[in-house]
C-alpha cells in the first residue's frame, strides 16, 4: 500500500504514538484501508494519489489532539462524495458519530462565492448548522481546507484566488473564533500568498533579511527574563515568536503603518502555572524594560469572544527595540493554541463558565439571526467573527465584547432585547453621544431607556447596527408589533425598485401574478407575507433586483412570441386597394419605400417612377431623391406622393443604439422596449474595442412621432450614448 506522496499511512501512526493521547488505531486502520480501496487510483492536481490528502488532513488533527472518531471521519471525509461507498456502510462498520461527521462534511461540499448569493447563503447555513449538531464538522472542514491551502499551487491561478477569498471571507474567522490560532494565522498567510503576492513577497523577505539578528535578539531577551525570574525563584517556560506575515501585512497596508511602527513583530511569551503568578510576573517585566503607555491588555479578566486569555504587554529595551511579551498559565495556552479542540486534546477550558456549549452559542445566534432574513450571511460571519473585538463596561462594570466598529444600538441590544427596544440615548464616559457612535475598548456606557408603553426601535436603526444580532432582534420587533405598516412599507419599496428599474406591466392581474411567483420562491405563503417581510427587513429587495429583472425580461419575450404568433395568424392589412400611400393621378399604384432613407408617416416624400415595380417613395431630404431631381434626365420621372389619411399598417425601422458596454444592457433595452409594446423583430449587438457596445435592432413602429418617442425614451436607458435610425 505504498505510496508515493509525501505523508501516507505509516506518517500518520507514527504521529499518532507520538502524540500524548490514546488513539483506537485499529479502528482508525480500518477507515484507513476503505479510503485507501475506495479511492483507488484516483490523483490530486499534483498528480499524487488521493489517498494523500485525507491522509495529511488526519495528521492535521492528531496534531490538533481531536479523538478516534474525529480522525476516522477525516481519512472517510471524501468516500462518500467522490466515490461509491454509501453512507449506510459507513455507519455500519463506524458507528453513528463517524457517519454523521462524514455527512456533515460531505453536505458542506464547496463555498463558493462566485455563485450567486442566495446558493452561497444556503451553502454557509448548512454548514452552521452541521457545526450545531457536532463541531468536529468544522474542525475536520478547517482541516481540510488547510491541507488544500498548503498544495494551491497545483490548482490554476482563477481557483488560487477564489479559494484564497473563501479563506478570508469564512474560514479564517471561524477558526479565530473557534481559538484555533495555528490554522488560522496559517490559513491566512497561505491565501495572502494567492491574493497579494507582491504584498507577501515583500514582507517574507523583510523577515528573512533580519531572520538571524532577530533569533539572536529573542535569545539576548529570553535570557534576561530567565536570569530575572531565577532570582525571584520562578519557574516558568519561556519561548519567542515572530507575528505572522498576515497580522504584519494588516498593520502594514491596510493600517498604513511602516514596518519599524508595528511593535508586535517580535514577541516573548511566558508561561507559568498560576493566575497569581502570571501578575507577579508582569511587575518583574515593567521593573526590567520599559513599558510603552497604553500598549497593556488584560485578557485575564476580560477573555476575548473565543475564550482567548493572556496578558499582553508591550515594552522597550535599552537598544530602542520595542516587543511585545505575553504572559498566561498552561490552561490558557492551550486554549489559546488550541481554542475548542482543547476540549479533546487536554480536556482543558470546559469548566463553569467555559462550557462546551456556553463556547459555541455564537453558532446558535448566526443561526438565528439568519432564520428571519435573506441578508448576506457571509457578511455576517466576516462582521460577528472579527478578529478585532472591543470591550466595553456597562456602568455596573460588566463586560461586553463586540466586533470592531460596533455602534451604540449593537451595545443596547447585547445587553438585552427590551434595552435596545426602550433605548431613547447613550452616554459614553457621561457624556451624551449619538446612536451611531462607535464604542470603543475601555469605555463605559449608560444606555437610557424609557419607561413608555409605546417606546420601538427606528427602521434606521438596522442601517447603523453593525452586528447580526442587533438587526434580527429589531427585525423581530418589527415583525411582531408592525404588521400593516411592513406591508405599506413593502409595497413602497416594490414600487419605488420597479420604478427605478424600469420594470412595468400593462394590467394589475399581471403584476399581481408576477409578485406571487416571486413571493412563492422566497418560501412566502401570501403576497402580503412577502410585502410584509420587506418592510421589517426580513428580505433585501436590492439583492433579489437582479434576479427580478431577469425573470421580467423573459416574461416580456414571452408575451412578444404570443403577440407575434397572433399577428401571424391575422391576415396582412398591408392591401394595395388599402394603401398607405396616395399617389398623384393613379389609384392602386404599387410603390415600394426606399431602404436608402426608410420614410416614414409624418415625413415629407416625393415618389419616383421605377422601370418594373411601380413608384419608390424617398424622403425629400433623401440624398439620392435631391440628386436625382437636379439631374436634367432624371428630373421627369419625380412624381407627387402623399401619406393616406389613415394609415393601416406599421412599418419597418431600424435603429443603431450606442453605450458603454455593461452587464444587463441588452436586458435593459428590452424592457424599455416591451413596456412600450413595441414589437421586435431582429436584435443584433456587437463590442467595440473602445468599451462601447452596439446594439442594432429592427421595430414595428406607427409613424415618425411614435419612433421620436421611441428613440426618445431608449436615450433615457443608464449607459446608452446615442440612439440613430439607420439609414436616415
Amino acid at each position: 500500500m505504498a505510496t508515493c506522496c509525501v505523508e501516507n499511512y505509516d506518517d500518520l501512526r507514527r504521529t499518532i504514538e507520538e502524540s500524548d493521547k490514546s488513539y483506537d488505531l485499529e479502528k482508525i486502520k480500518q477507515a484507513y484501508e476503505l479510503a485507501y480501496e475506495a479511492h483507488g487510483n484516483q490523483l490530486r492536481k499534483s498528480g499524487d494519489p488521493y489517498i494523500c490528502h485525507p491522509i495529511s488532513v488526519a495528521i492535521i488533527l492528531v496534531g490538533l489532539g481531536m479523538d478516534s472518531d474525529c480522525i476516522c471521519a477525516a481519512l472517510l471525509h471524501d468516500v462518500v462524495e467522490d466515490t461509491d461507498i454509501p453512507l449506510e456502510q459507513i455507519t455500519k462498520q463506524f458507528g453513528s458519530e463517524v457517519a454523521l461527521m462524514v455527512d456533515g462534511v460531505t453536505k458542506l461540499g464547496q463555498i463558493p462565492l462566485s455563485t450567486r448569493e442566495e446558493q452561497q447563503a444556503e451553502n454557509v447555513r448548512k454548514m452552521l448548522l452541521a457545526m450545531n449538531q457536532d463541531i468536529r464538522v468544522i474542525i475536520i472542514k478547517l482541516a481540510d481546507r488547510l491541507h488544500n491551502m498548503r498544495t494551491m499551487m497545483f490548482q490554476p491561478p482563477d481557483k488560487q484566488r477564489s479559494k484564497s477569498l473563501e479563506v478570508m471571507e469564512i474560514y479564517a474567522p471561524i477558526a479565530h473564533r473557534l481559538g484555533i490560532r495555528g490554522v488560522k494565522d496559517e490559513l491566512e498567510d497561505l491565501a495572502l500568498r494567492y491574493l497579494d503576492p507582491i504584498g507577501y513577497q515583500e514582507i517574507e523577505d523583510k523577515l528573512e533579511l533580519d531572520k538571524a539578528d532577530r533569533r539572536a535578539y529573542i535569545q539576548r531577551v529570553q535570557e534576561r527574563i530567565s536570569v530575572r525570574l531565577k532570582d525571584f525563584d520562578v519557574e516558568a517556560n519561556i519561548s519567542g515568536r515572530v507575528k505572522s506575515i498576515y497580522g504584519i501585512y494588516r498593520k502594514v497596508y491596510m493600517a498604513g503603518k511602516q514596518f519599524e511602527e508595528i511593535y508586535d513583530v517580535y514577541a516573548v511569551r511566558i508561561i507559568v502555572n498560576t493566575v497569581i503568578e502570571c501578575y507577579n510576573i508582569l511587575g518583574i517585566i515593567h521593573d526590567l524594560f520599559t513599558p510603552i503607555p497604553n500598549r497593556f491588555k488584560d485578557y485575564i479578566s476580560t477573555p476575548k469572544p473565543n475564550m482567548y486569555r493572556s496578558l499582553h504587554t508591550t515594552v522597550i529595551d535599552k537598544e530602542g527595540i520595542p516587543f511585545e511579551i505575553q504572559i498566561r498559565t498552561w490552561d490558557m495556552h492551550y486554549t489559546a493554541e488550541y481554542g475548542i479542540a482543547a476540549h479533546w486534546k487536554y480536556k482543558a477550558g470546559i469548566q463553569g463558565k467555559d462550557r462546551l456549549e456556553d463556547r459555541l452559542a455564537w453558532i446558535r445566534k448566526i443561526i438565528e439571526s439568519a432564520q428571519d432574513s435573506e441578508e448576506d450571511i457571509v457578511k455576517n460571519i466576516k462582521t460577528d467573527l472579527s478578529a478585532d473585538d472591543v470591550f466595553v463596561f456597562t456602568p455596573k462594570g460588566d463586560v461586553k465584547s463586540l466586533p470592531a466598529g460596533s455602534t451604540i444600538i449593537d451595545f443596547a441590544y447585547a445587553i438585552h432585547t427590551q434595552v435596545g427596544n426602550r433605548m431613547i440615548g447613550a452616554k459614553v464616559d457621561g457624556r451624551i453621544v449619538p446612536l451611531d457612535y462607535q464604542v470603543k475598548t475601555g469605555e463605559i456606557v449608560e444606555i437610557l431607556t424609557t419607561k413608555s408603553q409605546t417606546a420601538s426601535p427606528s427602521r434606521d436603526w438596522l442601517k447603523i447596527a453593525k452586528t447580526s444580532e442587533a438587526r434580527s432582534k429589531i427585525r423581530s420587533w418589527f415583525k411582531r408589533e408592525r404588521r400593516e405598516e411592513n406591508i405599506a412599507e413593502g409595497k413602497a419599496e416594490v414600487e419605488k425598485e420597479f420604478r427605478r428599474n424600469y420594470i412595468h406591466f400593462s394590467n394589475e392581474e399581471e403584476f399581481q401574478q408576477f409578485m406571487e411567483s416571486l413571493a412563492v420562491r422566497q418560501h412566502k405563503e401570501t403576497l402580503d407575507d412577502f410585502y410584509a417581510a420587506i418592510g421589517y427587513g426580513g428580505i433585501v429587495l436590492t439583492r433579489l433586483m437582479p434576479r427580478i429583472k431577469d425573470d421580467y425580461v423573459k416574461l416580456m419575450k414571452a408575451n412578444q412570441i404570443r403577440q407575434t404568433d397572433v399577428l401571424k395568424e391575422t391576415p396582412s392589412p398591408r392591401r394595395k386597394n388599402d394603401s398607405a400611400i396616395v399617389v398623384e393621378g393613379i389609384e392602386n399604384c404599387q410603390y415600394k419605400l426606399a431602404q436608402c432613407c426608410n420614410p416614414l408617416p409624418g415625413d415629407d416624400i416625393v415618389g419616383f417612377i421605377t422601370r418594373g415595380y411601380g413608384v419608390s417613395v424617398h424622403k425629400r431630404s433623401c440624398p439620392n431623391a435631391i440628386s436625382s431631381m437636379n439631374d436634367v434626365i432624371q428630373r421627369e420621372r419625380w412624381i407627387s406622393v402623399r401619406w393616406a389619411d389613415n394609415i393601416p399598417v406599421d412599418f419597418r425601422s431600424t435603429l443603431e443604439i450606442v453605450a458603454h458596454d455593461r452587464d444587463m444592457l441588452l436586458g435593459d433595452v428590452s424592457i424599455a422596449l416591451s413596456n412600450m409594446r413595441v414589437p421586435i423583430h431582429k436584435v443584433d449587438a456587437r463590442e467595440l474595442k473602445n468599451g462601447n457596445a452596439v446594439i442594432t435592432v429592427t421595430l414595428s413602429i406607427q409613424g415618425k412621432a411614435h419612433l421620436a418617442t421611441i428613440i426618445q425614451k431608449l436615450s433615457k436607458v443608464r449607459s446608452v450614448i446615442s440612439v440613430e435610425p439607420c439609414g436616415g
